[in-house]
């Protein structure tokens, strides 16, 4: 286990000084250096929750690099359909990324009608993409309890997993995880950056289908 995370840390590092590296390379290299193991184990170790699940799932190699196009693809249309969301392309994953102010009132987790509108978009992809599986994490700022934002977060991660089930994306393909706010990404002493806080985040990785026909499709190039 050490000498995975310190291959990880090493990949990592290199990575971020190949700025002329696209997304799709830069996945397929951690995955070959990394592996599931280690990526869970850094995600957490860094408080990054993101790269925790998306190295987590990682291929690697020609097989990562055939995900990574597929993907591209995927990513490109929830930017063009989706616009209150915010995509990323990390690896061989997606990041979609929604603020509260669009999901949620003020300290609850019934969905507004601008939430439902925007998760509409959003399932009508996944279902054309079915061979990914979805995390949904919810995350909140730092005020109040620890106990009170830990549980708020699981309500509003498990609200949207229930939408979604109700436009026919698979329950199976979704996993949700509370994480109130242990994993901020922003500052925390603003109200500006409480909010961005207060947000639900997909991460979307292969399945084992969508690997299968990545590593078949790799061996014939």
């Amino acid at each position: 286990m050490r000498k995975s995370i310190f291959l990880l840390l090493c990949a990592v590092l290199v990575l971020a000084s190949c700025k002329s590296w696209n997304r799709t390379q830069k996945g397929a290299a951690i995955g070959t250096a990394a592996g599931a193991g280690a990526g869970a184990v850094i995600g957490r170790a860094s408080g990054n929750t993101k790269l925790g699940t998306i190295i987590g799932a990682t291929v690697g190699g020609a097989t990562g690099a055939v995900i990574g196009r597929k993907m591209d693809k995927q990513a490109e249309e929830m930017q063009k359909k989706v616009p209150d969301a915010k995509v990323e392309r990390v690896g061989e994953g997606i990041v979609v990324e929604f603020n509260n102010n669009i999901l949620f009132g003020f300290d609850s987790y019934e969905l507004s009608s601008e939430a439902k509108s925007n998760l509409n978009q959003l399932a009508a992809i996944l279902t054309d993409y079915p061979d990914t599986d979805i995390e949904i994490q919810g995350h909140t700022d730092s005020k109040g309890s620890d106990d009170y934002n830990q549980k708020l977060s699981i309500q509003r991660a498990s609200a949207v997993r229930n939408y979604l089930a109700t436009k026919d994306v698979s329950r199976s393909r979704m996993t949700t995880l509370g994480y109130g706010e242990s994993a901020p990404e922003y500052d925390n002493s603003n109200e500006n950056g409480r909010s961005q806080n207060r947000r639900v985040e997909f991460l979307i990785t292969a399945n084992e289908k969508m690997k299968n026909e990545a590593k078949k499709e790799a061996g014939g190039n």
